[in-house]
Order: C-alpha cells, then sequence, then structure tokens
C-alpha cells in the first residue's frame, strides 16, 4: 500500500510506523488515521512481524489534531470517523471506537515519542502498551486551551498510568511535561537520550521479536488490556483458563527446549 502521511518498515520482526509531516510535527489528520490503522493492519496479518513500534518523523512524534482538521468540525462533529469499521470486530466493544483499537492489535506496541506530544497525539500514545520518550520529548493535553474536554477515553486512560490526581493534573492544566517528570509520574516507561533514542528503542524492540514467544505475548497483551475491566477472581479464572492452551503450544515446547539445550529460541507464535 501506498502511504501519504505515514512511513511503513519492517526489520528484523519489528514493523515502524512513523508518522511522516514533519513540517506540521505530525499533526493528525484523517488521511493519517486510515493509514495508521492500515498500517496496525499490516503488522498484525504479517507473520514476520512480531513487535510494532510508533514514532514521528523529524522533531515531533504528533502535535495533535490538524488545525485543519479541527477548524472543520462542525456541530454534527466528526461523523465520518464514528462510521468506520472497527479494527477487531470480535474485540471487546471497549476497544471497537475510534481510537481505542490499539489493544485489539495481537502484538505490542511501543509509542517511541521522540518529541512533542500533545492532545490527540498523546491520546495516542497512552493506549500503546509501552512509551518511551527522548530527553527531548514533551508532553500536553492541550484540550482545555481549546475548549475541548477529556476526548477519546484518556479521562480512563491517564488515571490508570499517572493516578487520579496527576492526570486531573495534566487536563485541567494543559501544562507542558517535560520527559523526567512525566517518567516520574509513570507516563512513560524510559527516558533515553536524544542522540541514543532510535537505537536503543530498536534494540528493545528487537529484542521482543527475537527472545520471546510471540504467543506470549499476544495472550498477555489481551490478558492485561481485558484485566482492566474484570476483578481480581474473574482475572485469575480467566488466566488458569488460558493456561491450558499454552502447555500444549509449540512456543512452551520451545520454551524449555531452548533453555535446557542452552541456545537461541525459535518461537514460531504457535
Amino acid at each position: 500500500m501506498a502511504y501519504e502521511h505515514i512511513l511503513y518498515s519492517v526489520t528484523d520482526g519489528v514493523a515502524v510506523v512513523t508518522l511522516n509531516r514533519p513540517d506540521k510535527l505530525n499533526a493528525w489528520t484523517a488521511t493519517m488515521h486510515r493509514e495508521v490503522k492500515a498500517a496496525m493492519r499490516a503488522a498484525s496479518d504479517d507473520d514476520a512481524v512480531r513487535v510494532i513500534v510508533l514514532t514521528g518523523a523529524g522533531r515531533g512524534f504528533c502535535a495533535g489534531a490538524d488545525m485543519d482538521l479541527l477548524q472543520g468540525i462542525t456541530e454534527g462533529g466528526r461523523g465520518a470517523e464514528a462510521a468506520e469499521a472497527p479494527f477487531d470486530p470480535a474485540a471487546r466493544e471497549d476497544f471497537r471506537k475510534t481510537y481505542s483499537y490499539f489493544p485489539s492489535v495481537p502484538k505490542p506496541i511501543i509509542a517511541a515519542v521522540n518529541g512533542a506530544c500533545a492532545g490527540l497525539g498523546l491520546v495516542i500514545a497512552c493506549y500503546a502498551d509501552m512509551r518511551f520518550a527522548s530527553d527531548a520529548a514533551v508532553f500536553l493535553t492541550a484540550f482545555a486551551r481549546r475548549g475541548l474536554i477529556a476526548e477519546h477515553g484518556v479521562s480512563w486512560l491517564l488515571p490508570r498510568l499517572v493516578g487520579m490526581a496527576n492526570a486531573a493534573d495534566l487536563l485541567f492544566s494543559s501544562r507542558r511535561v517535560g520527559a523526567p517528570e512525566a517518567k516520574a509520574m509513570g507516563l512513560v516507561n524510559r527516558v533515553i537520550p536524544h542522540g541514543d533514542f532510535e537505537a536503543e528503542v530498536m534494540a528493545y524492540a528487537t529484542m521482543l521479536a527475537r527472545e520471546v514467544s510471540p504467543r506470549s505475548l499476544r495472550e498477555m497483551k489481551r490478558e492485561i488490556w481485558n484485566a482492566q475491566f474484570q476483578g481480581l477472581g474473574e482475572a485469575i479464572e480467566s488466566a488458569n483458563a488460558d493456561m491450558a492452551g499454552s502447555f500444549i503450544s509449540e512456543d512452551f515446547k520451545e520454551g524449555v527446549a531452548h533453555f535446557v539445550e542452552k541456545r537461541a529460541p525459535a518461537f514460531t507464535g504457535r
């Protein structure tokens, strides 16, 4: 597929989806939205892909919705987005909304936040499974300064990542938060010097692709996200039900074999 607002590549089991409007700090457009979703589908369906990295070209990750998009919104809202088909019709309803489909992508998604991450860009990053930040990254919610609300489920996401008080601070003030503070409050997993950022992100992603069972990653991702809607007992029962399948999987057999034989794993994801 030819892309207009993103780049897509696969290397060593890692698919890299790059938001590619660097002159606009990768501001989000309807075209970008469609292309990111298409890239996530391509990565999901490709057995050679085991991990997905989402990042931005140039100085920014994503500066939020493009101002032309915002100016074009009428009282009817973004009607075209509301009508789109879900990424996975079989996923729980919570993961079938316009921007909430990342949890239904069956492979880990790492948001590699290389620069400005604002508004809708922050929402997108929060739906990833992990967030690595360059020490040049800056985060802000922006909504309150546009007369908007906590959009697209970020009122659910942020408290789970940073706690209620920090979420209220970030949403109410729309203040700029640097990478070290974002790490301290739990918004990002890791802060990496900007000069080493791409190499370290790719090293981690490649490690997952080469050394970890794709089946385990797929099942654990599903369990983690579904557990956000479960009590402890239900999560335990779900895990117990999943355990039987793991014991008869090829990846379990390979996981034991490569450890005993002291060699590199050759997982198949089955």
